[in-house]
């Protein structure tokens, strides 16, 4: 089984609490690092990673021109499908590939996943699993019913599929954006079960997370847990901090509680994992080369702007001024343009063409 996660270096400090609990808890995974940044650092290794790879190494085509349309928050999500398809192809032996995200903790062997994943292709976990809370049923509906945290799939061809036009969703539009109905590489997958054969997995001892506190009834017998008679698998650990202990205060009973104990565990680790301030470390894509901050504004205007993304071999060359005085005397973002059509000329320029699914082929007849 591999097992990854996608980071930029400031996540790093979760990655190594990742990274330890899955090889305390699962001794056959392969536990790889997707990390968005431009160079390699000392600091960036740790004994835990069986291997990191920069996200431009992985990728296909011009990965400054894509990777300057995204934030921070945006950055690592946007990159998660291409590098499943990357690992495709880097373990052509392994069977079983999961993605879980860096703020996760495992606490025992995924043995019903990997009896899962024997025969289904696709597997997604919901954030919710009963009614009754309608804070995180709102929330579902704005950010996507099924939590991106973790992934699995296998080998086969209809998991190749999803990744293929998920990759492909992500390459064109995984932005921070709930107006417009998309939040990173989550909400997209809310489609997936009408595309795909999909698992919904329903075990409460995976992806349990500050979202499932609610009559969570988890127990603990002996240092095993358990939530709802479900072994626990891995917690999730989403809103680290101020989010996570709001959650706990509004959801839990006063006094002990098995969760809060976990996540008392759960904080002496993570701390103890950026000791040396790796947090702290600044983003290398959020500069230009010349160490001038990337405005959000910019980047914004820039996805929007066909003519000026696709003028530009390396947009950290230039700077918030340049692209400034470019939008403002030719902005084509608002122009009447085949939105459709000049999104099919992007996959096909960097490389992508073979995402290109039948259907779209036959839409590009009609454009």
């Amino acid at each position: 089984m591999i097992i990854f996660t996608s980071i930029c270096a400031n996540y790093l400090h979760k990655a190594r609490t990742l990274a330890k609990s899955v090889k305390d808890n699962i001794p056959d995974a392969t536990f790889v690092v997707c990390l968005t940044e431009r160079e390699m650092q000392e600091q960036f290794d740790y004994s835990y990673f069986d291997k990191v790879i920069l996200s431009k190494d992985a990728w296909e085509g011009n990965f400054d021109r894509f990777i300057f349309k995204h934030s921070i928050v945006e950055a690592s999500t946007s990159v998660k499908g291409q590098f499943f398809r990357y690992l495709y192809n880097e373990y052509p032996n392994e069977e079983q590939f999961v993605y879980l995200d860096p703020d996760i903790y495992v606490y025992s062997d995924f043995i019903e996943l990997k009896t899962v994943l024997e025969s289904r292709p696709i597997v997604l976990c919901p954030h919710l699993l009963d009614p009754g809370n309608i804070d995180m049923e709102l929330s579902s509906t704005a950010h996507g019913v099924y939590n991106l945290g973790f992934l699995a799939v296998n080998r086969s061809e209809e998991a190749q599929r999803f990744i293929n036009w998920w990759s492909e969703r992500l390459y064109l539009y995984c932005y921070d954006d709930i107006q417009k109905g998309i939040f990173t590489d989550q909400k997209w997958v809310d489609l997936a079960p009408c595309f795909f054969d999909v698992e919904v997995f329903k075990h409460r001892g995976y992806d349990f997370a500050p979202w499932s506190l609610l009559d969570c009834g988890m127990t603990e017998n002996n240092g095993r847990y358990a939530v709802k008679g479900d072994p626990l698998r891995f917690i999730h650990f989403s809103g680290y901090g101020a989010t996570a202990e709001m959650c706990m205060n509004k959801w839990l009973p006063k006094g002990d509680h098995p969760f809060k104990k976990l996540y008392s565990e759960y904080s002496e680790i993570h701390d103890s994992n950026n000791s040396d301030l790796i947090s702290k470390t600044p983003w290398t894509y959020g500069s230009y080369h010349s160490g001038e901050k990337v405005d959000n504004t910019v980047r914004e205007a820039y996805r929007k702007d066909y003519e000026v993304m696709f003028s530009l071999e390396d947009p950290f060359e230039y700077s918030n001024a340049f692209f400034s005085k470019r939008f403002g005397k030719g902005n084509t973002a608002g122009k009447s343009v085949n939105v459709l059509s000049k999104s099919i000329r992007i996959i096909r320029s960097e490389g992508f063409k073979s995402f290109l699914s039948k259907s779209w082929r036959k839409i590009k007849k009609t454009v």
